[in-house]
């Protein structure tokens, strides 16, 4: 083995360390070094590269996490089975969104059965603030009224003519991770995606919170 790849091999143990410290909750560098056996300095070093590219997050506090990467991926298992049973109380294609800079992903999507239908596969991005995931990602002032009021936000024909949707916050320590939203063509729209949708849409961000928030105190 080359010193450049023992190096590496143990820049990639230290990280491991560093992730490993951190999955039962926020720890301070002081915390983790003295969990890991590594010097404050080194750890903070780290952390702070690992916190770049999201294998960590640092909260208000100066405290490091597990970072977006992790995130993602539990929120996506997690929010599977919920999207799943909202597409089968709606009969509408049922999707999670993202922020992603300054575009929204979709990070998971269950679609509607039936033949005319809104279908965005997952990795599919859009520019904020389009359509109701849009507008609730990029935390605009109307959007956010609109869920203080009623639990979700809306948008008919916004992005695409003929689609309507209406999305929920999914909020875990005041932290917002992401938007389930219930996209539906116009044509099957009784009063408004709001009125129909709405409250399944708002139920089922709740459930992931939930989920999501049992998850990080484990």
């Amino acid at each position: 083995m080359t010193e450049r790849e023992a190096g590496g091999n143990r820049m990639l143990e230290r990280v491991a360390a560093i992730l490993d410290a951190v999955e039962t909750g926020p720890a301070s560098a002081s915390d983790i070094a003295r969990r890991t056996e590594l010097s404050v300095s080194t750890v903070h070093r780290l952390a702070l590269s690992m916190t770049d590219v999201e294998f960590l997050r640092r909260d208000s506090d100066g405290r490091f996490r597990r970072g977006a990467r992790f995130v993602r991926s539990a929120l996506e298992n997690a929010a599977m089975p919920i999207l799943t049973e909202l597409r089968d109380r709606t009969g509408e294609t049922s999707q999670l969104w993202v922020r992603r800079g300054g575009d929204r992903l979709c990070l998971a999507s269950v679609d509607s059965t039936q033949m005319l239908r809104a279908t965005l596969p997952p990795g599919t991005r859009q520019p904020l603030p389009a359509g109701s995931a849009g507008r609730l990602l990029a935390e605009e002032d109307e959007a956010l009224a609109s869920v203080r009021a009623r639990g979700w936000v809306e948008s008919v024909g916004r992005r695409t003519p003929g689609l309507g949707s209406v999305s929920a916050p999914v909020t875990v320590g005041g932290e917002l991770l992401g938007a389930v939203c219930v996209a539906v063509p116009l044509a099957r729209v009784k009063d408004s995606p709001g009125e129909d949708f709405g409250p399944a849409a708002v139920e089922a961000a709740n459930h992931l919170a939930e989920v999501m928030g049992t998850a990080d105190h484990h």
